[in-house]
């Protein structure tokens, strides 16, 4: 199949906008499951999902945390001006970011722009009871469809303490409400630990210490990384052809011991989440890499969006042991350079005709229709996605972010 011929046409579907859950269940472990496997679809809860994992297999989370990205202004003549914070600019490093005091710069989007065409908008914040801080944000020259923002403010305070205070949480444009109270503890995963997301990684949304700790007693492994998911998650497809649709860049990190782990299960694993598959699938082609340039730079690491489409017959469907020596090749890497985390970017596009290297089951929810992440879905059911999407919508399994889960099996 090519890839880029595909029609997003073809991967449509009809959801009633009662069927979007705009809210979670409570308590979160007890959203609908749908477990698919060989053509069979059965349906059960998610406080059930470790009786249909295999005893020693590992798991791998997106531990990424949800910040409160949106900030919202208002100018001298009362025009509100939203800037949402897309990824750091200066400094570029997240933790670098969030520890910045004084000033920074980020890439934002800017809502109502053609009301703030020059100056500075100026606000005040109160952090804590006893102290507050004027931040002013200037607007800066345009990179692509976004614009550099600089920020400064008084006081002496992080920015992580900044956007605490001053910032909101962003929820999905299609829930269509305002971010409420209850978002601030039902958007973020209980395992959540590294500032940077601006949407969460939903699959996550439905674990509890409970289920943590039933996938422990089942002897299921536990493995975390970090992919720090972009508004781009939301971006639509608005070419005919996927070979016009460009991929939005995502910040990952990898640390060594997850590397050694994934050796250790011969580099399968069950991923929770489209954003756990993303990242897992671009260490193959990070590892490829390496083994063909020792001295690459973390930069040079970068998975382009078609890169895995253009590779080789015999690299694009390599042997478990060829998929084991690309992983084992950065973990080499990354001993020989004393760095305990990898630290890159991937833009990788998986769709229907990509052939996964380590992802062998995928937890994930139901997506939009004509969306990236349902070719993803697609790409991993061998095609069988509305199948599984027709039992859903006729079963009455809420869909998107706040909706209902399921596990894939290839």
């Amino acid at each position: 199949m090519d890839t880029k011929q595909i029609s997003i046409s073809d991967y449509n579907y009809e959801l009633p906008d009662e069927r979007i859950a705009k809210f979670p269940v409570t308590p979160r472990d007890h959203s609908r499951l749908l477990v698919s496997r060989g053509g069979t679809i059965i349906d059960d809860h998610f406080y059930n999902l470790a009786q249909y994992l295999p005893e020693g297999s590992l798991m791998v989370f997106n531990n990424t945390k949800v910040i409160r990205a949106r900030m919202l202004f208002h100018k001298s003549t009362g025009a509100l001006i939203e800037v949402f914070l897309l990824e750091p600019y200066v400094p570029a490093d997240y933790e670098q970011m969030f520890q910045a005091r004084g000033r920074c710069s980020w890439l934002c989007m800017v809502g109502n722009l053609k009301k703030w065409k020059e100056g500075r908008l100026e606000r005040t914040i109160t952090l804590g009871t006893d102290f507050t801080s004027t931040i002013t944000a200037e607007r800066g020259q345009m990179v692509g469809t976004s614009h550099i923002i600089d920020f400064e403010w008084s006081g002496g305070h992080s920015f992580a303490e900044i956007l605490e205070a001053a910032g909101q949480l962003p929820i999905p444009p299609y829930l269509n409400r305002e971010t409420q109270q209850s978002d601030l503890t039902t958007y973020q995963t209980v395992y959540s630990k590294v500032k940077g997301s601006v949407a969460a990684p939903t699959a996550g949304l439905h674990f509890t210490p409970e289920v943590l700790s039933t996938l422990d007693a089942h002897g299921i492994d536990r493995e975390e990384l970090t992919l720090h998911v972009g508004a781009g998650t939301f971006k639509p497809v608005k070419s005919q052809h996927m070979g016009d649709h460009e991929m939005h860049t995502e910040h990952v990190a990898v640390r060594r011991q997850t590397l050694q782990k994934l050796l250790d299960h011969e580099c399968l694993a069950t991923a929770v989440g489209t954003t756990s598959v993303r990242t897992l699938e671009s260490l193959y082609y990070m590892g490829l890499k390496v083994m063909a340039r020792p001295d690459i730079s973390e930069e040079q690491l970068h998975v382009a969006q078609w890169e895995p489409y253009d590779l080789p017959v015999a690299t694009m469907n390599p042997s478990r042991q060829q998929v084991c020596q690309a992983i084992q090749a950065l973990l080499q890497w990354l001993d020989a350079r004393q760095l305990p985390t990898l630290h890159s970017s991937t833009q990788i596009i998986i769709a229907p005709g990509y052939e996964f290297k380590i992802v062998c089951r995928l937890i994930t929810n139901f997506h939009q229709p004509q969306s990236t992440l349902l070719l993803l879905v697609s790409a991993f059911t061998h095609g069988d996605w509305r199948a599984i999407y027709n039992h859903a919508l006729a079963t009455g399994y809420r869909f998107l972010s706040y909706g209902d889960s399921s596990i894939l099996f290839r």
